[in-house]
């Protein structure tokens, strides 16, 4: 792994869940991290873990990704330190469950905000840099969810098509240069995101199915390392999604409203 002696791999949203488990799955492998939240608590004891267990350089950063300029700053940070990025994981993100009608505009503009103008940003602002490495990665987080419109997770889903679409075209924009884009789409993990959502029912059926960050983070870094185009962890997932592509929209607009309705 000498060849990552200098070189970091950026992680957003990494203080829990998916992102905790991709941190580590990198390190794992020896990359250098760059770890982004909100939570400086929950980013210094990962960097602690990480840097005692695999003895990889952690720098961290606790910030909103949420609040206006914070990917402009998380730009900066890394242009002054004269951090090599090589790998950009677009993981923070969450959902909110309701009709669309109910919930506060407010807070679902927020989430567009977070779910795909800082996925966006991102990209734009780090795209120079990865392009001058050798080999780099972007591996952008989306869901099984933007497969299909899902009535009380409209914006939601919305958001994850527009990453999974996103991440498609930017892929084939850059097939002939040393950046590998890849887009990650998981079903339910066990990471609190239901009960964030507000899915508090929906959240006891969803423990049947549930995978684990880990488990999820190590399919992902795989795929990210072996250039896969999308990457859907779970044949459980992986069979939805593929009947979500053959049988009628109206049919799965119907049955997703049915699991997730209020």
């Amino acid at each position: 792994m000498a060849e990552l002696e200098k070189k970091y791999a950026l992680v957003t949203g990494a203080s829990k869940g998916i992102g905790k488990s991709i941190a580590i799955a990198l390190a794992k492998r020896g990359f250098n991290l760059l770890i982004v939240a909100r939570s400086e608590n929950e980013l210094g004891l990962l960097r602690t873990e990480i840097t005692t267990r695999y003895g990889v350089t952690v720098e961290m950063l606790s910030i909103d990704l949420g609040k206006t300029g914070a990917p402009k700053e998380v730009a900066d940070w890394i242009s002054t330190n004269e951090y090599q990025l090589n790998a950009l994981i677009n993981n923070a993100g969450y959902g909110l469950w309701g009709n669309f009608s109910d919930l506060k505009l407010s807070e679902q503009m927020d989430m567009c905000r977070l779910n795909m103008d800082v996925v966006t940003e991102f990209c734009h602002l780090f795209l120079p840099a990865l392009l001058k490495q050798k080999q780099a990665y972007i591996l952008n987080v989306s869901s099984t969810a933007a497969y299909q419109a899902v009535p009380t997770l409209a914006i939601y889903s919305a958001t994850k098509a527009y990453v999974l679409s996103f991440t498609r075209a930017l892929r084939f924009e850059l097939k002939d240069t040393s950046v590998s884009v890849s887009c990650l789409c998981p079903g339910p993990v066990d990471t609190g995101f239901a009960e964030r959502a507000g899915l508090d029912a929906f959240s006891k059926m969803a423990q049947k199915f549930n995978m684990q960050p880990d488990e999820v983070a190590e399919i992902a870094v795989k795929g990210m390392l072996k250039k896969k185009s999308e990457i859907v962890p779970g044949f459980t997932n992986l069979i939805s999604v593929i009947g979500v592509r053959l049988l009628p929209k109206a049919l799965i607009e119907k049955m997703a409203a049915g699991i997730y309705k209020t």
